[in-house]
């Protein structure tokens, strides 16, 4: 177009030299009708032809709304933000480990305590919560298991002794009913002895009668665990009733047999019969166990393979090392001898008892003797000097964590007095006795938790604490070296350990500085009674008492069945005619 040419700025340069500073404002003019005129053109175009479009109306309700909720979202943030500085500077979760004793420590255990409270008031119900069996129920498949399970015998189960019924079965209308029952019932650790018979199938009336004879002949309570009494239950008297006791049997002691029975009972009727007990005394030969070898390369192994029971043996190692270097003194070439207590009884049971003589000899002439004397037990050489300790044993095999003395408290935070050892040990490490007491005190001792006080004579005593479990009561007699309990963490303590304690005219004082020695000397009568003792005890035969009792006449048992009786008649008749 001419009138572009004309105006164009950017144009060429020879075109803009033709047009004078007269002819300017007049092109431009034109120029601007021109272009008004198609810009007019072309909106009423797109008008025509563009598609309709609503005209935007303005929502004032929404803005209220927007308004309305950024106001409320602000005023949350501010109410936050105010709460969180009012609950900051209530300060209701201090660290407690700083200003013990505090108002500000207070309240901050307050807050746990109350923290802890909800906790257990939200606690969950631990109650068993009823389920469907994974396995299909019902009374066969119940006695289908349980003919195949197995269950004690010592607690009345007869699982084992017969088979479920089966489809093979065929039920009877009605079956006899056996005239007795024969069971053997064992006496189970912690159960009592009529618990026993009631679980075994015994009446109420005859396990009171029962439990009141045998407790005129010894004490219920000093039937080991682990026996065995026979049982022999009778014929009801109607259907439905529990069977009457016939017949009890068991063996009380080592040298003493209990039998109950009816008197005067007929067995066609089963009529008459009251319980009557009958002590059955057995023969019991006391002499004791002496056994002899070489010491060799290992003294316990020795002994072992000699038939010494392990119990003595240990006894007999641990009474010579208070009175020898074992590892120094003690030679290969050396012999050992011990005499422990022994019985056997006339029924062929034995039974060991402690140990009575420790002695080591050296080229046929005893060089140690040892003998167990007094209501101590406590052992004495041949010259009647007792056994020598040389101050006091650990109560724990552990390092001390912490010594007597002030210090910082690792749990209420400040400086106080330590009165005794700590003892760095695993809880249920055994502890022992430092040296012979009485105990005066067992039992829950405040911050000291669960503790044992011991009373050792001429105004010493000792203390231990925060154990796990006791193993002695109060009046107790206690030896060097005893267990007396277990480490624990009990009471006011910040992990397992034993906090050990000694006092002295009742105030405490530095356990590792006493050291002291205990050392017995017997006299006059008795030293003459102590000796007479070992050398009766010394002629003791070795190994007499590992042969068998000879049975006396009245201690023969009778045969039960009659083909027992002619074979026992052959056995006579041969001997009578023998050459």
């Amino acid at each position: 177009m001419d009138y572009g040419r004309e105006i164009a700025p950017n144009g060429d340069g020879e075109e803009n030299a033709e047009l004078d500073a007269s002819a300017l404002p007049a092109a431009r003019a034109r120029a601007e009708g021109r272009d008004r005129t198609k810009a007019q053109a072309i909106t009423a175009y797109l008008r025509r032809f563009a598609p309709r479009r609503k005209p935007v109306v303005k929502d004032n309700a929404g803005r209220r709304v927007l308004s309305r909720g950024s106001g409320l979202a602000e005023r949350y943030d501010e109410w936050k933000i105010h709460a969180g500085t009012w609950v900051s500077e209530l300060d209701l979760a201090p660290d407690l480990a700083e200003n013990i004793g505090s108002r500000r420590w207070f309240r901050g255990l307050g807050t746990m305590i109350g923290l802890g409270a909800v906790a257990l008031a939200f606690w969950p119900d631990f109650a068993p919560l009823e389920a469907r069996s994974a396995m299909p129920e019902g009374a066969e498949i119940r006695d289908e298991f349980r003919s195949q399970m197995i269950m004690p015998l010592a607690y009345g189960a007869d699982s084992g002794r017969r088979m479920g019924p089966t489809s093979q079965v065929i039920p009877l209308a009605s079956a006899p009913e056996r005239p007795q029952i024969e069971l053997l019932a064992t006496l189970a650790p912690g159960d009592s002895f009529e618990t026993m018979l009631r679980r075994a199938g015994v009446s109420t009336s005859d396990v009171d009668r029962v439990s009141a004879l045998i407790g005129d002949a010894m004490p219920l309570s000093e039937i080991e665990p682990g026996t065995q009494i026979d049982i022999t239950l009778g014929r009801r008297a109607q259907p439905g009733t529990p069977r009457p006791l016939d017949a009890l049997k068991f063996r009380a002691r080592f040298d003493l047999e209990l039998e109950i029975g009816r008197r005067g009972f007929n067995a066609e009727t089963g009529e008459g019969g009251m319980l009557a007990l009958q002590r059955n005394v057995i023969r019991v030969d006391d002499t004791p166990l002496r056994v002899r070898g070489k010491v060799g390369s290992s003294l316990y192994r020795s002994m072992r393979s000699a038939g010494v029971p392990a119990s003595a043996v240990q006894d007999y190692i641990k009474a010579l090392d208070a009175q020898i270097d074992l590892n120094r003194e003690v030679r290969a070439a050396d012999e050992f001898d011990i005499i422990v207590a022994y019985r056997r009884a006339a029924t062929g049971e034995r039974q060991a008892g402690n140990l009575l003589y420790a002695g080591i000899d050296r080229g046929g002439q005893p060089r140690t003797q040892l003998m167990r004397w007094g209501d101590e037990g406590r052992f004495y050489e041949a010259s009647g000097v007792g056994e020598q300790r040389g101050g006091l044993i650990a109560p724990v095999p552990g390092r001390i964590s912490s010594r007597y003395g002030m210090r910082r408290h690792p749990i209420l935070g400040y400086r106080r007095m330590h009165a005794g050892l700590d003892f760095k040990a695993r809880r249920g490490t055994p502890i022992a006795a430092v040296t012979d007491g009485t105990v005066s005190g067992a039992g829950r001792m405040g911050g000291c938790g669960i503790a044992v006080r011991l009373n050792h004579g001429n105004g010493l005593s000792t203390r231990y604490c925060h154990m796990s479990r006791m193993a002695v009561r109060r009046g107790q007699q206690v030896r060097r070296g005893q267990i007396i309990g277990y480490v624990g963490s009990t009471g006011l303590s910040t992990g397992p350990h034993l906090h050990y304690e000694m006092y002295r005219g009742g105030r405490h004082i530095n356990p590792a500085s006493v050291k002291f020695v205990t050392r017995a000397q017997l006299s006059g009568t008795e030293l003459i009674d102590f000796r007479r003792q070992l050398i009766k005890l010394k002629e003791v035969k070795v190994g007499a008492a590992l042969e068998d009792l000879e049975q006396l006449q009245t201690e023969v048992e009778e045969p039960m069945r009659e083909i027992e009786k002619i074979d026992m008649a052959r056995r006579i008749g041969n001997g009578a005619n023998g050459p």
